[in-house]
């Protein structure tokens, strides 16, 4: 019997003992993470899928896992060998978790979820859909506490202050301006759970989620009083102190529930960024302003300190991957090149710059086959050698007290086909046309998002994940609330948004191709019409000119594309050795 058998095994005896014919497991945690501790990675541990975002269904005679475009083919080899089915979420003819569930059950029939780890809107759109097929739900159970015996503690790593010349505003400042957005939005106070939200306002960060620097916890804001519930376990005496000349009062993190269920001002929240068991604790009494936090927007909204930090970080992202790529070139010919080296040597030329604090998530180093896995995790045994042919994509990034990076780069490894050419210089075409669009205020990333992928859709290709997401400061590498995608989304693009520009081609079974940068959103003219906004290019690294077939390049794209790389040498070149820098200049010669 397998691992995964036995622990499926172990939950259907659990919905038996409990009256319940299904349960869902999410991926998220109680602060809905896209990354949890490993406390609640009960999704990973009950399918063996290790993606970031899925969710598993089981009931008592079958299992499913629904996921989104980036791991079909990861979710495909990892339940290989399990009864768990996979749902390609978004396909047309992939069925919803509610339609598989209702066609599934009988009615009258029992669908568990854990309350605490289940958005509070999505719990809702659950019950409502799955009642009027006559079944119910029932969001009493977490299963994991009891079928789990080795289940990991709730971190208690200590938290450190982040300083005014990172962050650039005090937690004081910051928090009489969410108090002034919460109430023009027409609530006296707002709850916040997201860990990433909570490290900004706080101007804290810790080390409970890798890659993600922050500290499990939540926060009450008010003109009254602003709350941080914290084990104290992570507080040192010098945090403490900070906080409370902050203004901030400390309270043990398991009594936000006692806190919250006592509340008798209006208050805002993001039912998408609240569990359902922490919004059901609100008195019935107390007015709910139900809407996108308005700290979320003002996190990803980066002033002039944090935009110079990014500049920085940049700066030695640049030459650590200066370095990188130096060594890659000249240790693939030597065939001593694997996949699951390279994020070692991406650490260790990282580590060599300054305030360097870590990988802003795990590497995805995929050659050829594997690079086609769009969120692929190299293991021991998947690792393949990297021969001198074909492509090597790389995706990465780093946490520094500056800023957080985050960059792919597809390198010709070898010799090429004339198709794995014209496919990339497709996906070179999309990202100039994004990175030098020109829109009026009030767009949305929805509106931008054929940009990149115009030049592939007129060859018939495509891709199916986002085009950008948004990126924190020294925080997560996927922050909200504005994207670049093809799904519709209200927030539209505002001065000092970082967001990522990464368009992609894959071809299952032989290569995959994404070339990103991140972008900063600036203010580009204004006229008769109004504003015009532009983006700034900020990340710093060649972009490979092997594959390009300059003939399907626009004069106008050459030439951004040459005075990028001019950019990249000027702006790399005095920090690197006589070696580096001739490298350099030669994968930065114009095209």
């Amino acid at each position: 019997m397998s691992v995964i058998h036995k622990r499926l095994t172990a939950l259907r005896q659990f919905m038996e003992d409990k009256g319940l014919h299904a349960f869902i497991v999410p991926s998220t945690d109680s602060h809905l993470s896209e990354y949890p501790a490993l406390h609640w990675a009960s999704r990973e541990w009950i399918s063996g899928f290790t993606g970031s975002a899925g969710t598993v269904v089981v009931t008592r005679q079958k299992a499913g896992l629904w996921t989104d475009s980036r791991y079909f083919l990861q979710a495909t080899n990892e339940l290989n060998g399990t009864e768990i089915e996979l749902f390609k979420d978004g396909l047309p003819q992939t069925p919803t978790m509610e339609e598989w569930l209702t066609s599934e059950l009988g009615e009258g029939e029992y669908v568990g979820i854990d309350s605490s780890v289940y958005a509070s809107k999505d719990a809702f759109n659950l019950t409502h859909k799955l009642n009027m097929k006559g079944l119910h739900v029932i969001s009493d159970y977490d299963p994991f506490d009891t079928i789990w015996h080795d289940r990991p503690a709730i971190p208690q790593n200590p938290i450190f202050v982040l300083p005014e010349k990172y962050t650039g505003e005090t937690t004081h400042k910051k928090i009489a301006r969410i108090c002034d957005n919460v109430e023009k939005a027409g609530a006296e106070s707002l709850l916040v759970a997201s860990l990433d939200t909570i490290a900004w306002i706080f101007n804290i960060r810790g080390n409970d989620v890798k890659c993600n620097p922050v500290a499990v916890s939540y926060a009450y804001v008010s003109r009254k009083e602003t709350v941080l519930f914290i084990d104290p376990k992570k507080l040192t005496p010098e945090t403490s102190a900070y906080l409370k000349g902050e203004g901030v009062v400390i309270a043990e993190y398991s009594k936000i529930f006692d806190y919250v269920s006592k509340i008798k001002s209006s208050v805002c929240l993001d039912g998408n960024k609240v569990t359902f068991r922490l919004y059901n604790t609100i008195p019935n009494g107390c007015r709910i302003v139900d809407m996108p936090s308005p700290a979320d927007l003002m996190k990803s909204i980066k002033n002039e300190t944090e935009i110079q930090g990014f500049n920085t970080a940049m700066e030695k992202d640049g030459v650590a991957l200066v370095r990188f790529l130096m060594w890659l070139e000249k240790t693939v010919p030597t065939g001593s090149v694997t996949e699951i080296q390279i994020p070692a040597k991406l650490v260790e030329y990282r580590s060599q710059q300054t305030n360097f604090v870590g990988e802003s998530f795990d590497t995805i180093s995929g050659y050829g086959p594997n690079g086609a896995i769009v969120h692929y995790h190299v293991t021991d045994e998947s690792s393949l050698s990297v021969k001198p042919e074909g492509f090597l994509l790389v995706d990465s990034g780093a946490q520094y007290f500056d800023g957080t990076t985050d960059i792919t780069r597809t390198v010709a490894v070898g010799p090429l086909t004339e198709q794995m050419k014209k496919d990339y210089t497709m996906v070179l075409k999309g990202h100039i046309n994004l990175a030098t669009s020109i829109y009026p205020q009030g767009t949305r990333g929805s509106q931008l998002d054929i940009l990149a992928r115009k030049a592939l859709w007129d060859n018939g290709l495509n891709y199916l994940h986002g085009t950008g997401h948004g990126i924190g400061h020294f925080l997560n590498v996927h922050e909200g609330p504005q994207n670049i995608r093809m799904n519709e989304n209200p927030t539209t693009l505002q001065i000092g948004m970082v967001t990522s520009n990464e368009p992609g081609i894959y071809r299952a079974g032989k290569y995959g191709i994404r070339i990103e940068n991140l972008i900063l959103t600036q203010h580009e003219t204004t006229t008769e019409f109004g504003d015009f906004y532009s983006f700034k290019t900020l990340t710093l690294c060649p972009i490979d000119t092997t594959p390009i077939v300059k003939e399907i390049l626009t004069e106008k794209e050459i030439e951004w594309f040459n005075e990028y790389h001019k950019l990249v040498y000027d702006r790399l070149s005095p920090l690197l050795n006589e070696d580096e820098k001739q490298w350099l200049k030669e994968k930065t010669n114009a095209i």
